[in-house]
């Protein structure tokens, strides 16, 4: 067990080099996470199908504007971005998620910077390392959703303002971008830049005698310069379609706060984010107890503040879904940076802190999480060999990667303890804890699982058969709705006019339907192929 230790020693000093090279080394710890994949792709019906193939059709039109021929009840910065995407690099999945995969690695280099600040630089390195592995931000800094581009925006507001703090005679210079961030975080997220805007207020006012910030008339110059990307697209909008324009806007945020979705009720945060950033919270929580009983000068409220309220903001929101709450999460990783750190005192060999009874709780983390590590090997193990499903399969190679990391925690203790081995300090025992959840998210995108959302499709589409009657006809719409409909219009490279019914379709068309609809049609038409109850048929001449 030693000799695999020592082997983590290598890789713990290259990780260690964060303290010389932070950018470097948070780069090359997320970047093989966005890159890991099984070598295909497809979209995420909902809600990425939808942005990709909005954003295709602006791009396609060349209105930037309302290329739908209805008013529209979301801003368009997210459009614009994954158009733009398409403009540069061609119209595919990778150009859909490549913003969010490169404004995620910039919000975990904004989590360094604000951590190096609130902080310091190793719980700042610490911070953005445990952001990188927390599956849900992780899961969509790979989909081309506007979420991490909105938590981008709302990090470098941040940033800026502590950076104007620090620097009083700059102050004019972060200040306008601080401000220029919240307001185009309006064109990307619509009403929702306002809840992380909220959550900064018992910072703003509550630190206002030291930062002045409120009373610094550049932070509002920059916020309505940020606006008048929206503002213009609203402009050219209501030419076309009158007060909908903004009335849609509206509606549509009054729809999300007063509807609750799917069953999400008031306590539905309590346990998704938990779950979606385990291990992270608990550590966390420990982190925002220890702050809590021991506040830090000046930064508390946002270290602190910032997160509370928007966990109370979403709470009582009506709409309640998963990644709603990615704003939490690097928030999350900076207390649990706090957490982690306290807890690996216990591994410190000196009399100046009371560090028998962490000692004990970091021993007892230790042993649990090997227990559970060789409970995943053994059933890991089990599946592999006698289950022949294949998505189980993958699960079960997800656990068997997750289960044998951490077995380096009792490992690090045991060796350290039990055989006096020095060189295991409190950064192995770090590792023990950060290496576990980078195996299994490699694996996890390594078998597709962040990449490869809607295989059947996909692959129904790649058909020789299908793929050229697709390429060099036109295919109607025949009432295609739902997720399948989604990836089918994005999917489709050439698109006919949609119709309401088969017999509606010109002789000897294209066209997709649902398989309900062809069998009731009377229209003669035959069926070229099926994919989840969606039908590509072709009408009789």
């Amino acid at each position: 067990m030693l000799y695999k230790l020592r082997l983590l020693q290598p890789i713990w000093q290259q990780i260690r080099l964060a303290a010389v090279f932070p950018y470097i080394s948070l780069l090359l710890w997320i970047l093989p996470l966005l890159l890991f994949s099984s070598g295909e792709n497809s979209l995420m019906a909902h809600d990425e199908g939808l942005y990709a193939r909005r954003s295709r059709v602006m791009f396609e039109s060349g209105d930037w504007i309302a290329p739908w021929g209805t008013v529209h009840h979301k801003t368009p910065g997210p459009y614009w971005i994954i158009a733009i995407s398409y403009q540069l690099f061609g119209i595919s999945e990778t150009s859909v998620r490549l913003p969010s995969m490169m404004l995620g690695i910039l919000s975990v280099f904004l989590i360094y910077a604000i951590g190096e600040i609130i902080l310091n630089k190793r719980l700042a390195w610490l911070a953005g390392a445990i952001l990188s592995v927390q599956f849900l931000w992780l899961q969509y800094c790979r989909l081309g959703t506007p979420d991490v581009p909105m938590i981008f925006l709302v990090l470098l507001a941040i940033w800026c303002l502590l950076k104007a703090e620090l620097h009083p005679q700059y102050d004019y210079f972060w200040s306008v971008i601080a401000g220029l961030s919240l307001g185009l975080g309006f064109l990307v997220r619509s009403f929702m830049i306002f809840l992380p805007i909220i959550a900064l207020l018992p910072y703003l006012i509550g630190e206002q005698r030291r930062h002045r910030h409120l009373t610094n008339p550049i932070l509002y110059l920059g916020f309505i310069a940020g606006l008048i990307p929206t503002f213009s697209w609203l402009w050219f909008s209501w030419l076309r379609y009158g007060n909908d324009s903004y009335q849609e806007l509206l509606r549509f945020v009054f729809q999300l706060g007063s509807n609750e979705r799917a069953g999400n009720g008031l306590i539905f945060y309590l346990w998704n984010v938990p779950l979606k950033a385990f291990p992270w919270f608990f550590f966390g929580l420990l982190g925002l107890v220890l702050l809590l009983r021991r506040p830090i000068n000046r930064y508390q409220l946002i270290l602190v503040g910032f997160p509370v309220v928007l966990f109370a903001e979403l709470s009582v929101f009506s709409t309640r879904l998963s990644h709603y709450s990615l704003g939490l999460y690097p928030f999350i990783a900076l207390l649990a940076a706090v957490g982690l750190e306290w807890l690996g005192r216990g591994m410190r060999d000196t009399k100046k802190l009371p560090h028998d009874y962490i000692k004990k709780i970091s021993r007892n983390l230790s042993y649990a999480f090997g227990g559970l590590g060789i409970l995943l090997v053994v059933a890991g193990t089990v599946v592999v060999m006698w289950v022949n499903d294949v998505d189980i399969r993958k699960y079960a190679l997800i656990g068997l990667m997750m289960g044998w990391g951490w077995l380096i925690l009792p490992m690090v203790w045991i060796g350290r303890y039990q055989w006096n081995q020095k060189f295991l300090t409190t950064d192995y025992w770090l590792a023990g804890w950060l290496i576990p959840c980078w195996l299994a998210l490699a694996m996890a995108g390594s078998l597709g699982l962040f990449s490869d959302y809607n295989p059947e499709v996909k692959n129904f589409l790649q058909q020789p058969a299908i793929a050229s009657i697709l390429q060099t006809h036109p295919i109607y719409f025949v009432q295609v709705e739902g997720k399948t409909g989604v990836l089918l219009n994005f999917y489709t490279p050439i698109h006919g006019e949609p119709v309401e019914s088969i017999s509606q379709l010109p002789a000897s068309s294209y066209a997709w339907t649902s398989a309900v609809q062809a069998t009731q049609s009377t229209t003669p038409h035959n069926v070229l192929g099926t994919v989840q109850q969606h039908q590509l048929i072709q009408v009789a001449e």
